[in-house]
């Protein structure tokens, strides 16, 4: 479960950008939360069982008189992981997208990105790593991952 601050900015980081799916959403008036549950390409879920696994956005909503908690820091847990099938692709689209790249590709391998509530994103290339290829090799960290 990931706690978002701006819902209509986490769904369009996490699926128009990063590519997940909604597959299922909850309101809760008397908790005063909504839960988003988004799922990675291609798996298949059965929201009975919760078989495959699922990402679980929880906006809590502002306070009746408007108030809202601010998150921070986004590294007091493990990175959320996402496997792609090119690494070098994704992040160049991301970057497209204006998603810093924090952490580059140097290896082929990983990398991290950050999402708008400031959750570290760790990226992996699915199997073997790529070949070491430019711009990504020579490219320097930014920020904080």
């Amino acid at each position: 479960m990931v706690r978002v601050s701006d819902l209509d900015a986490a769904l369009d980081f996490y699926c128009r950008i990063l590519g997940l799916i909604e597959v299922a959403r909850r309101d809760d008036e008397k908790g005063r939360y909504t839960n988003v549950f988004l799922k990675a390409p291609g798996d298949e879920v059965d929201m009975a069982t919760k078989k495959a696994p699922l990402l679980d956005l929880t906006y809590n909503w502002p306070s009746p008189t408007g108030e809202t908690e601010a998150y921070s820091g986004g590294r007091h847990f493990g990175p959320l992981c996402y496997a792609v099938d090119d690494i070098y692709a994704f992040c160049a689209r991301l970057q497209e997208n204006g998603i810093a790249v924090n952490r580059p590709p140097r290896d082929g391998r990983m990398a991290f990105i950050r999402s708008p509530d400031g959750i570290s994103i760790e990226l992996l290339q699915i199997g073997e790593p790529l070949p070491v290829k430019e711009p990504w090799a020579s490219m320097a960290n930014t920020g904080v991952w």
